[in-house]
């Protein structure tokens, strides 16, 4: 999955780096495509201050931004709420344009705006769930600064000067205020009735309370900077610093955090929908339109995955045979696959570290084999790292960072070693050919290369069109071969699909059908043989984001379909290398967008 801090999925957010100082490619346009453009840098003028954090995700924070890499965004109820004054009013300007008049591309851009700002609008009138990666709950397992802000401070704010440091410090400080800033708007969310679920609660206060049980000297925040401007030769006491930051401002506001959370923590229950909230059902009907840009009901996503389900267990049940594994359930026989002794990594950091050595060796191998497929291949590199074991307890089990703008940061994948029984060897390589290449760093690396594209298209992501390319992206690995001399991690990838597959089938059940949480493990575990300990992880993990793991499986279908129409169509002029680099330069987009780009592309072919 990509880091939802870097999946922007918001043209205000696009729009406003659009005005950084980045050159946008010089291009005629028509009146209607200039009224976009002026849109656009309006937006771009209200948004650009409120997005420190983006600027130094992107490698944007020096020159005449170097004031914001002292800064962390606003947080507060009063951004939100402004935000969504601001997005009304720039999709009610959008409508007034004449779309015949704009030109192909401009056209993409205005389409993906509205249909971005059409699908957030509908859901301001629910009292929770606001901001760009939508959840119910602010502060959660896998939502709130207390577990993204370390981690983006360390990986993503860079110390080469005295200036860089200082900076650091300041965002230190201002990691307290935006702790206090969503502990007051959780307190709103748990006022409209907008509680997690007990064991959500449990988990959170957990991690929350992990950091705080750390002494400050010791702390990640102060680590980090200590050795960073070690490394960097700056002088000065930056440990003893930071540590009076992190002891008298950080460790207090999240200990008000846990607070907030302990004095709702005997109204919680164990439900894991978001059915069971206010609004429930339209925030569930919001969400799934939001994450997988489609019109399917929840229905539809659980009978869709309940008969790929269907569909893939009978392929795996086919593999699995050919290693002699014919014994118990495809869950089953997977499952004991996984507990192999050769498939096995020891839990030991050296072991680890070989692991992390063996996904780097697939990357190079796979380099070989990606211009076969695609006319544009990404200079920017990809560096596969360990999740911070600080946040490993709740954190997904693998994800993508993309690369700086600038080039000064590589793109990272990062993979989740808490426990490597997780990762049996046969599962690794789909895993890397998701997050790194030609899955995530693949499409996004290249979106960011577009040296002709607006700024706008080179940020700008969709869950459903990105994680429905990983998912096309295991498909294709597949198709080239990687598997030939390895049946064991076709079992893999068989896997991942249904994995995906099954994640229909209990985000819905939660949500929509209301199942337990022990009823999701339960189908998953079943299903796929994994671990109970991962599988509880990832079901928890819907209860949070809910709708946002249907995206994947919604995406890939759509992404093989558009592909298999082309062909179809095309026949002996069908060509895989033009299709790919045609979806791939329409940039993040909606499925219904990508789907106008390739059959421009078929018709222009035909012709």
């Amino acid at each position: 999955m990509i880091d939802r801090r870097h999946l922007l999925f918001s043209a205000a957010a696009g729009a406003a780096l659009a005005a950084s100082g980045v050159p946008v490619a010089a291009r005629p346009r028509q009146d209607a495509g200039s009224a976009l453009h002026a849109l656009l840098d309006g937006l771009a003028r209200d948004l650009l201050l409120t997005s420190p954090e983006t600027l130094t995700a992107l490698g944007l924070d020096s020159g005449e931004n170097a004031a914001m890499k002292a800064r962390l965004d606003d947080r507060s109820i009063d951004k939100v709420e402004a935000d969504k004054a601001l997005m009304r009013s720039a999709i009610q300007q959008l409508k007034t344009l004449d779309r015949a008049a704009m030109s192909p591309t401009d056209q993409v851009y205005r389409d993906t705006l509205e249909v971005f700002g059409d699908t957030v609008i509908s859901s301001y009138d629910i009292p929770y769930g606001g901001g760009l990666f939508p959840s119910p709950y602010t502060v959660s397992q896998l939502t709130g600064v207390y577990q993204s802000i370390p981690d983006f401070l360390d990986s993503q704010h860079s110390i080469a000067t005295r200036a860089d440091a200082e900076a650091y410090l300041s965002r230190v400080a201002a990691f307290a205020k935006a702790l206090d800033q969503e502990t007051g708007r959780a307190q709103l969310e748990h006022a409209a009735g907008a509680i997690p679920p007990d064991f959500v609660i449990a988990r959170t206060l957990t991690q929350l309370e992990a950091l705080t049980g750390t002494p400050a000297a010791e702390s990640g925040l102060v680590r980090s900077l200590a050795r960073r401007a070690a490394q960097a030769g700056l002088e000065g006491d930056w440990a003893a610093r930071a540590t009076a930051v992190v002891e008298g401002e950080v460790y207090p506001a999240l200990a008000r955090q846990a607070d907030a959370l302990r004095a709702v923590q005997p109204r919680a229950v164990s439900d894991p929908g978001v059915w069971r909230l206010p609004q429930g059902d339209a925030w569930y009907d919001f969400a799934l339109r939001y994450f997988t840009t489609s019109t399917l009901s929840a229905d539809e996503i659980h009978q869709l995955g309940l008969d790929q389900v269907a569909e893939l267990s009978a392929r795996a049940d086919l593999a699995l045979r050919r290693l002699g594994l014919t014994q118990g359930s495809v869950g089953e026989r997977i499952g004991a696959l996984g507990r192999e002794p050769a498939q096995l990594y020891a839990n030991t950091d050296e072991a680890k570290a070989q692991l992390l050595a063996d996904l780097n060796a697939q990357m190079a191998d796979m380099a070989a084999r990606l211009p076969a497929y695609f006319g544009r291949i990404p200079t920017s590199p990809v560096e596969i790292r360990r999740v911070p074991v600080a946040i490993e307890l709740g954190a997904p089990g693998g994800y993508y960072q993309p690369p700086s703008l600038d080039g000064s940061r590589p793109g990272a994948y990062y993979i989740n070693l808490r426990d490597t029984a997780e990762w049996p060897r046969f599962s690794l390589p789909t895993l890397t050919y998701h997050e790194a290449s030609p899955g995530h760093h693949h499409q996004i690396a290249l979106q960011q290369e577009r040296a002709d594209a607006p700024l706008l298209m080179k940020v700008l992501g969709f869950s459903a069109y990105a994680e429905g390319w990983a998912l096309y992206a295991e498909q294709l690995a597949d198709e080239m071969g990687v598997y030939a001399d390895n049946p064991a991690g076709e079992v893999g990838y068989l896997q991942s699909l249904m994995f995906r597959a099954a994640r229909l089938v209990v985000d819905t059940g939660l949500h929509q059908k209301r199942w337990s949480r022990e009823q999701g493990v339960r189908y998953m575990v079943d299903t796929l043989g994994d671990q109970e300990s991962s599988i509880t992880t990832e079901v928890e993990r819907y209860a949070v984001w809910a709708g946002q793991a249907c995206s994947y499986k919604v995406g890939h279908v759509k992404w093989v379909e558009l592909r298999e129409r082309a062909r179809a169509q095309l026949g002996d002029r069908f060509d895989i290398r033009g299709f790919h680099d045609t979806a791939l330069d329409a940039g993040g987009v909606p499925l219904t967008v990508l789907e106008r780009v390739i059959d421009d592309w078929i018709a222009a072919r035909a012709a």
